[in-house]
């Protein structure tokens, strides 16, 4: 029997958004909305795009600026006319817009929804702007009184990754999952780099992450870690960033054109094809985008060659590594050495470990992990479990 590869389908019904974060580099002023015609033409093409499971995310901007009648029209199409697809959902968005109309909409298709917050009241706003904290929180209780499941992804910036104590205590203390991004380069900002995490300071709070987590296992968890683990232990990308992406995951943007993710949607050069032309797997591949996006890969299959990590890293996000260029491959994702980082000391430990233990039923004396830090194989058990 051929093995399905599951496919993923980002639904963008417009670039606009309520909200001004600094370091924004998505939204777009005077954006359209997505019209119900289009979704009609999403769902004919992929009737015989390919039979594989698809999971559909509405992305943004903002994705709930379409409204609760949107989502009443567009929810039944693509979950019954792709039922042979077996369509799983999800969506981002700040919350603002969450009414109980269409929290119960949301409701209906049990759709998990992923927010951010990037911290405590004071250091959110000021990055996200003015009252975004209290508005996201009041549409954060709106969909728990619903029944919705919600996530919070935490943008760390430069000027964030300062109060990395008092982020990791606030998502603790409110029993919140801490999924994190670093700040990339605002292709939309005279000031591109302001608040674009460094890679070594990405990678630095990444292994504080880690420690802190190890720490306190059964109070909180933080997603990322368990990816990156996840990663080292099972030899395998299991997100979206460690994984050759082309041809498993696309985007719609409002007015119907396919992008290879939501990251480039808006940008005319990155266009694959457009939903109304029914494009196949194929068309998308030979477009001018999809040769750019393998040329991506085959480059990363010749410059990471000799990196241990290559299996599961694939050279991290094609966006981060070609958009801040042009579209011209000059390397990798810029967070590689961040990545390293946190995959050799999840590696380290485990190996050090593991050989303690070897020691120990030897009748020799053990080693610790890595200096005194916190042991790793409760997180190697939580994850087994799981």
């Amino acid at each position: 029997m051929r093995q399905k590869r599951p496919f993923h389908v980002m639904i963008i019904p417009t670039l606009g958004c309520p909200s001004k974060c600094a370091y924004c580099w998505s939204s777009e002023v005077g954006s359209p909305i997505m019209s119900i015609d289009t979704v009609k033409d999403i769902v004919s093409w992929l009737k015989d795009f390919r039979d594989d499971p698809v999971t559909f995310t509405f992305h943004g901007g903002e994705p709930l600026l379409a409204g609760a009648d949107f989502y009443r029209q567009a929810l039944p199409m693509l979950s019954g006319d792709l039922a042979h697809i077996e369509p799983n959902f999800a969506l981002q968005t700040n919350l603002w817009k969450l009414t109980p109309e269409l929290a119960d909409v949301l409701a209906q298709y049990n759709i998990p929804i992923g927010s951010s917050l990037d911290g405590p009241q004071e250091l959110n706003d000021l990055q996200r702007s003015e009252g975004y904290y209290d508005r996201t929180m009041n549409g954060y209780k709106l969909a728990l009184e619903h029944g919705l499941q919600v996530q919070f992804i935490c943008t760390f910036t430069s000027h964030s990754v300062q109060f990395k104590e008092d982020i990791f205590k606030f998502f603790m203390d409110n029993h919140l999952t801490l999924k994190l991004h670093p700040a990339l380069p605002s292709l939309r900002s005279d000031e591109p780099e302001r608040w674009a995490l460094p890679p070594e300071k990405y990678g630095e709070l990444l292994v504080y992450l880690l420690d802190r987590y190890l720490e306190n296992m059964g109070k909180i968890e933080v997603r990322n870690i368990n990816d990156y683990a996840r990663c080292v232990f099972t030899g395998r990308g299991t997100v979206c960033t460690f994984v050759d992406c082309m041809e498993n995951t696309f985007a719609v943007g409002p007015d119907g054109s396919i992008y290879p993710c939501y990251r480039f949607v808006g940008m005319p050069e990155y266009v694959m094809g457009n939903v109304r032309d029914h494009p196949s797997q194929k068309d998308l591949a030979e477009s001018a985008a999809g040769v750019r996006m393998r040329a991506f890969k085959e480059f990363v299959d010749k410059e990471c060659k000799g990196c241990k990590h290559i299996r599961y890293c694939r050279g991290g996000c094609p966006y981060n590594a070609i958009a801040p260029t042009n579209g011209v491959i000059m390397g990798v994702d810029p967070h590689c050495p961040a990545y390293k980082r946190i995959f050799d000391e999840i590696a380290d430990r485990f190996n050090q470990e593991m050989m303690g233990s070897l020691g120990l039923e030897m009748g020799a004396s053990a080693r610790p992990a890595v200096g005194n830090k916190p042991a790793i194989m409760p997180l190697v058990r939580k994850l087994a479990s799981n």
